[in-house]
């Protein structure tokens, strides 16, 4: 380790000496000259186990110098039970205490048990709707279309399609029961960050009002203490954080009151730049020249649509595929969209970091959204009375409760937030969450973005040229049988 980075074997007690007069010097600096930067020379993995998903989302909020990873609910079964046999939810400690317990535990419980009962059973319904037999299979090379009946006549082949269809069918029924499971169901999610991003991370947690949060707070602290202690030092309970958060959270209830709240569409595009082709295309300029950027888009705004494209055409018409990343211009056009979708697409989204997202809390104020396979299989007034269960269960406890409510919400239940990015993120986006294996929900909502993007800007729109519009039952399948192939490779 240490003797190595030195160039050689150290021995253990010049190791510790070593790591005690780091420690000292970044000490010294970080308290005695302030330099926050320093803080990011240092970093560390965390792994947070049978944490909710209420508090996954909050750790994962945390965007500059932290990576986060968390367990799927799109590929892992969540019918497990524990070690005494119980399924995976988080026991809040507050509900727990409350006259709320019982019928928590009840109805959380019905939501694991339908969830688990159903998953054999839509496993079957999927391989009934889509039987292997007819669904168009593509060679894991060449990418040339092939039935799987063509695809028997080679062994290697036979075993790639069978392995990925079983894997995909399974993956589907995670998909189309995941709008079962709780906020509190229990996840686990690694990161990696740098001191400095895990000081403001624990300043949060030690400031929020759930109990779990602050938990996490002094696990979390604990465990870096031991790792990188100069740097979370000043990690401690923010004053400014926690009032801010009550203060406006208070004037809120107060001012919003009375106003109803007016439904929305899916996706709306609230605001966006008016000004946006001379903005990229000053910017692609800007680089190679020697002008202020003011005198180029005064420049860019006199010219014709024809000479503009130009520019953009140079600049983007070489892109072969999506990993050609479009340059930095793109930045320089905003746009901000209010959605409104339910919990399981909102947690696929909330992953990208190169924006800005808002959420409100948890609720089940907006309805919730019924999976069609769910009607298709017969399901539906089974899924109905949960959702149905569970809502009446939330207004219960949010009268009581207001926050810790919000372990109770389905992943089916609708939320809103919005999502204010530049136009690079929205292709990156657009070309990533609509590939064929991503989940039919968050297609939807990524696709009915770019609608609204094609509406204002039409010309900037045509360059996001990877973006996939097609509708899909089995989409990952064409992925699992790359994925099979190059296992085969190793």
């Amino acid at each position: 380790a240490l003797g190595e980075l030195l160039g050689g074997t150290a021995p253990a007690s010049d190791q510790s000496a070593a790591l005690k007069k780091a420690r000292a010097f970044y000490d010294r600096v970080l308290v005695g000259y302030g330099d926050d930067s320093v803080a990011q020379l240092g970093g560390a993995h965390v792994a947070c186990e049978r944490i909710s998903n209420v508090a996954a989302k909050i750790l994962e909020d945390a965007r500059i110098g932290i990576a986060p990873l968390e367990k799927s609910t799109r590929y892992v079964r969540f019918d497990q039970r524990d070690e005494n046999g119980d399924y995976l939810f988080y026991r809040e400690p507050r509900i727990m205490a409350s006259p709320h317990r019982a019928a928590y535990l009840e109805t959380l419980n019905l939501l694991f048990e339908t969830y688990s009962r159903q998953m054999e059973l839509v496993i079957e319904f999927v391989k009934r709707s889509l039987p292997i037999e007819e669904i168009e299979l593509r060679h894991p090379q060449s990418g040339k279309a092939l039935s799987y009946q063509e695809a028997q006549r080679d062994e290697k082949l036979k075993k790639w399609a069978e392995i990925a269809y079983r894997s995909t069918v399974r993956a589907q029924a995670c998909d189309i029961l995941r709008g079962y499971l709780p906020a509190a169901t229990l996840t686990n999610v690694g990161f990696f960050g740098v001191g400095q991003a895990f000081e403001y991370l624990l300043a949060k947690l030690y400031s929020h009002e759930l109990a779990e949060a602050k938990n996490l707070a002094a696990a979390i602290h604990q465990e870096l203490n031991k790792l990188i202690p100069s740097f979370v030092k000043r990690a401690q309970f923010s004053d400014y954080l926690a009032e801010s958060t009550r203060a406006t959270r208070a004037l809120s209830a107060q001012l919003l009151k009375e106003l109803p709240v007016q439904p929305g569409d899916a996706v709306t595009l609230v605001d966006y730049d008016r000004e946006a082709e001379e903005k990229v295309v000053a910017a692609i300029l800007y680089p190679h020249s020697r002008h202020p950027l003011a005198q180029l888009r005064k420049m860019a705004a006199k010219m014709t649509q024809k000479q503009q494209r130009k520019i953009l055409d140079e600049y983007l018409k070489q892109r072969r595929h999506r990993r050609d990343k479009p340059g930095r211009a793109l930045e320089q056009v905003y746009y901000t969209f209010d959605v409104l979708g339910n919990l399981g697409l909102y947690r696929d989204l909330h992953r990208h970091r190169i924006l800005t997202q808002e959420r409100q809390d948890f609720t089940t104020i907006h309805g919730y959204d019924i999976p069609p396979e769910i009607e298709e299989a017969g399901f539906k007034s089974d899924f109905v009375s949960c959702m149905e269960k569970a809502a009446d269960l939330y207004e219960k406890i949010r009268r009581d409760l207001p926050l810790e409510a919000q372990y109770v919400v389905p992943f089916a239940y609708k939320i809103r937030w919005y999502i204010k990015m530049n136009l690079r993120e929205a292709v990156h986006i657009g070309e990533l969450r609509t590939m064929p294996q991503g989940h039919p929900d968050y297609r939807l909502i990524v696709q009915e973005m770019w609608r609204k993007i094609q509406e204002v800007h039409p010309t900037l729109a045509e360059y996001a040229k990877f973006i996939d519009w097609k509708t899909y039952r089995l989409g990952r399948l064409q992925s699992e049988m790359r994925t099979e192939y190059k296992r085969s490779l190793t």
